[in-house]
């Protein structure tokens, strides 16, 4: 039996993505998932489709920009499910724009998302984790989070800070495994926040070699699988074609 069954996961930004092929696989692997983004119609359909096929899930509205909303998304879990294992933060915004457009609410809005949102999924489970003495925290980042290119200051500055504060509460919390997940260029909808024309068209061409969202799905679920006192820190997942 996988060591994924019956693990109570919460997802973030589960609509789309990342987050939806993450929970169609650890639903099909057995575990017990609680799905949270704003566009509660995709989350609706997601869970029918995963109820259909066996699966255990529930879901919940979720802006993981208010600390409130964050908070009741996992006491919803909790409440269900009677404890929770793993915390996968994926919600993310990548309104990419050279610094030069003054985009100033961009910036906030992928600070509010990509960090704050960050911070708040880990505030919402860690004082249950740190009580059971056991937990898993897995934060999505990128490889943006290890270099910066043109038109991506503020993305790539919030995911250096995701590993930052990732690496943080490894260091501070001995029983909580801490897992940062750094995709290359993925098929998603990121790309479709982008405002700014020309940055939008160099991103196109750039995903000409993606990786499928189940590419990361399976990273996600390896680290889960692991046995409680093995911590799989950190993946980089890139596509072979391109390097990026």
């Amino acid at each position: 039996m996988s060591n994924i069954a019956q693990k109570v996961v919460l997802i973030t930004g589960a609509s789309s993505g990342i987050g939806e092929a993450t929970a169609r696989l650890l639903a099909a692997k057995g575990a017990r998932v609680v799905l949270g983004a704003r566009r509660t119609d995709r989350l609706e359909k997601l869970a029918a489709e995963l109820r259909a096929a066996g699966g255990t899930v529930e879901y919940r509205t979720l802006d993981v920009t208010s600390l409130e909303d964050t908070q009741t998304f996992a006491d919803f879990a909790l409440k269900t499910f009677g404890r929770i294992d793993v915390m996968i933060n994926n919600a993310g915004v990548m309104p990419l724009s050279p610094l030069a457009e003054l985009k100033v609410a961009e910036w906030n809005q992928m600070i509010d998302v990509n960090i704050r949102g960050v911070l708040h999924g880990i505030a919402a489970v860690l004082p249950h984790f740190k009580e059971r003495k056991a937990g898993h925290v897995i934060n999505v980042s990128s490889i943006g989070g290890f270099q910066v290119w043109p038109t991506c200051a503020v993305y790539c500055g919030t995911k250096f800070a995701v590993r930052a504060i990732s690496e943080g509460l490894r260091l501070e919390t001995k029983e909580i495994r801490v897992t940062i997940v750094s995709p290359g260029v993925v098929e998603s909808e990121l790309a479709h926040t982008i405002s700014d024309p020309a940055t939008r068209d160099m991103i196109e061409d750039f995903r000409k070699v993606a990786l499928t969202p189940d590419a990361i799905a399976r990273g996600v679920a390896y680290a889960i699988e692991q046995p409680a006192d093995v911590d799989v820190n950190e993946l980089v997942i890139r596509p072979t074609a391109g390097g990026q």
